[in-house]
């Protein structure tokens, strides 16, 4: 549980410094539970990328995700990385009112795709 405690902690910083956190790990590590309970007291709108239903919703990915505020998490980020751009423009906006959380399989592929696109932007948290 301390060790739980500690990560939710360490998300809290880091989408409270940085406009993108990456919370990063194995495949079935604990990284939507994690978030899932990160917001448990928070207003937040939820994406899960592997669905279809999410999808269609974000067909328009700047215009959905631009009109959004709060905390704004897309899980299994790494089926459409084409989002990190999108990202990149969005929190670059000043009117921008959304902070993001992604999470994906921590593939270096990955990693180096975020790092690269949102540099300066981006807060890393691995399980």
């Amino acid at each position: 549980m301390l060790l739980r405690k500690d990560h939710l902690e360490r998300l809290e910083t880091a989408t409270r410094r940085s406009p993108v956190t990456a919370l990063l790990g194995p495949r079935q590590c604990g990284k939507t539970t994690l978030a899932r309970q990160f917001i448990e007291d928070k207003t937040a709108t939820f994406f899960d990328l592997e669905s279809l239903p999410d999808q269609r919703r974000l067909q328009n990915p700047e215009l959905v995700l631009g009109a959004l505020e709060g905390l704004v998490i897309l899980d299994e980020i790494q089926t459409l990385p084409e989002l990190f751009q999108v990202l990149r423009v969005l929190v670059d906006r000043p009117e921008n009112k959304a902070r993001f959380l992604v999470l994906g399989s921590a593939s270096p592929a990955l990693v180096k795709n975020a790092s690269e696109t949102l540099a300066g932007r981006v807060e890393f948290v691995e399980l």
